[in-house]
């Protein structure tokens, strides 16, 4: 059975309604980025940012999975799939997706300031004041900027068994995921959906520039 990895990117979640956190102005629903996604922005302002997710978890309760996600939790009757995603959603698991690892953290866990390796779930709001059993203060199991990507690791030994590559709705601009595609083996498909591509069609890379729930199914249409 050929293993097929998938890489998403906010672009597969905003058809389900999910806003792209950064704006073309570089802003988080009108916060500066420093403000609510970095270790010295919850430090300056915990209570700023806890509120930010807490809407943003909010939002994500209201909201489906769309074809593209449905899609891709189907390619499981035929193929091994493995989904790396950048987005901190859930919208793979509900639509089926049996492997999911997600790079930037879970939206719908919690874990405490001490500990990033210890997590679990948590669908309310967080509040200042909320802590774990050991006394210390929750925040969002999220992976901010200048914090390492537990992740990673797992997600490019996952990419060097790749049989075809398929990114969805990412830049590829944000590092370290934007390289898991110099990890697969040479000569592998990689296909990349995207309505505004970051790059061209040439030998292995076939770009195809639609939105995630029409790209998607004509990659699957391709594959077979």
């Amino acid at each position: 059975m050929k293993h097929i990895v998938v890489l998403t990117g906010a672009g597969i979640s905003a058809e389900s309604g999910i806003k792209t956190f950064r704006d073309a102005d570089g802003l988080w629903e009108g916060h500066d980025v420093m403000e609510v996604a970095t270790p010295e922005g919850f430090r300056a302002n915990p209570e700023l940012v806890l509120d930010f997710y807490n809407q943003r978890r909010r939002q994500l309760l209201t909201v489906k999975p769309n074809a593209a996600h449905l899609d891709l939790a189907g390619l499981e009757k035929d193929y091994k799939v493995s989904i790396i995603t950048q987005n901190v959603d859930d919208l793979h698991e509900r639509a089926g997706s049996s492997k999911v690892i997600h790079l930037h953290g879970e939206l719908l866990k919690v874990r405490n300031v001490m500990d990033e390796l210890s997590y679990y779930e948590h669908k309310d709001d967080i509040k200042l004041g909320d802590v774990c059993p050991s006394g210390h203060q929750l925040r969002p199991h999220i992976v901010w900027f200048g914090e390492a990507v537990p992740m990673i690791e797992t997600a490019m030994e996952l990419c060097a068994t790749a049989d075809i590559l398929i990114i969805i709705g990412t830049s590829m601009q944000v590092y370290p995921a934007a390289g898991l595609m110099h990890y697969v083996p040479e000569g592998t498909p990689i296909y990349y959906i995207d309505p505004k591509p970051a790059m061209e069609s040439g030998g292995d890379l076939t770009v195809i520039a639609e939105t995630a729930t029409t790209g998607v199914k004509k990659v699957i249409g391709m594959l077979e």
